[in-house]
């Protein structure tokens, strides 16, 4: 039974621990803010910022977006969907090199995260295995789908 004390949320409100699309987004700018920040005390080049800054946002705002919204910290869990799926038939940039690229930014992504303490260490070592094992067959995967688009021509 229900006391009708407690207060529930309403369908249309989220609730206190699912964030809205409008608070994941604002969470996000600051995220990417930050992590630019960061990139840029560790003396990288404008060049190589600015593309981890932008596969960053690309990943936040577009992947994490599109289905239903996920905050960044939890993003980690995505990456195989992300780069051996979502972003090879998504993306019409997609190359193997932006799939290793993108890999590169996300795992200094959540690196970042985890020396803010915004997500465990243990998130980024797992992300870091999934990358190792899941590269190759992503880039099957983005070969096999440049084949297939051939094919159509």
């Amino acid at each position: 039974m229900s006391n009708d004390s407690e207060i529930q949320p309403s369908p249309e409100q989220p609730s206190p621990e699912q964030p809205s699309p409008e608070q994941i987004e604002k969470d996000n700018e600051g995220l990417v803010a930050a992590f630019e920040q960061w990139l840029l005390d560790a003396g990288l080049s404008d060049t190589t910022i600015g593309r981890h800054v932008d596969n960053i946002s690309f990943f936040l705002e577009h992947f994490l977006q599109y289905y239903e919204p996920v905050g960044a910290r939890a993003g980690a869990d995505y990456v195989p969907e992300f780069l051996g799926d979502w972003f090879i038939r998504k993306a019409m940039w997609s190359s193997e090199a932006s799939i290793k690229g993108n890999a590169a930014s996300l795992k200094k992504f959540y690196a970042f995260l985890a020396e803010r303490g915004e997500v465990e260490r243990q998130v980024v070592k797992n992300l870091n295995q999934t990358i190792k094992l899941g590269m190759p067959i992503w880039l099957d995967n983005m070969r096999e789908y440049m084949n297939l688009a051939e094919e159509d021509w």
